[in-house]
């Protein structure tokens, strides 16, 4: 089973932000150049909610807003739900299933240090499930199998 930690050893701890005054179209501009598909709203230090792809083909596209005029505060989600560096990808996907959402603020302590999306969760599931698949392969041709 892997943890979140895991899964932020190797992909890195960054941590893209946005100021809630910023437009709906410098949100997705600066996604577009990290590759990703949400930033954290930051507002004076405090995290105030999440800004996704989703947002905005939901809130603002259905909507007939333009990205060009409409404010990143006015369409956030202002709902997170947060893991530990310690919660394992089942954890995450359970709570990403429950409640519908792509991803997932990191804390430890009271500062967030990272976030994990779905792909990062599914991945690492998949990966698990091969590396299970190789060790019984190689304990049935009658490889010793490594000690843990």
């Amino acid at each position: 089973m892997y943890l979140v930690k895991d899964i932020l050893d190797e992909k890195g701890y960054e941590l893209y932000t946005i100021d809630p005054q910023a437009t709906v179209y410098e949100a997705l501009k600066k996604m577009a150049g990290q590759n990703i598909g949400a930033l954290l709203v930051e507002d004076k230090g405090t995290i105030v909610g999440i800004f996704s792809e989703r947002d905005y083909a939901r809130k603002i596209i259905l909507q007939g807003k333009s990205s060009k005029d409409a404010k990143v505060g006015d369409f956030l989600s202002e709902r997170i739900y947060y893991v530990k560096p310690t919660s394992s990808t089942n954890d995450c996907m359970q709570i990403m299933t429950d409640h519908r959402v792509r991803h997932l603020p990191v804390l430890e302590g009271d500062k967030v240090i990272g976030i994990v999306s779905i792909g990062d969760i599914v991945n690492k599931i998949i990966q698990s499930h091969q590396n299970t698949i190789q060790q019984l392969e190689d304990y049935i041709v009658g490889k010793t199998l490594p000690h843990v």
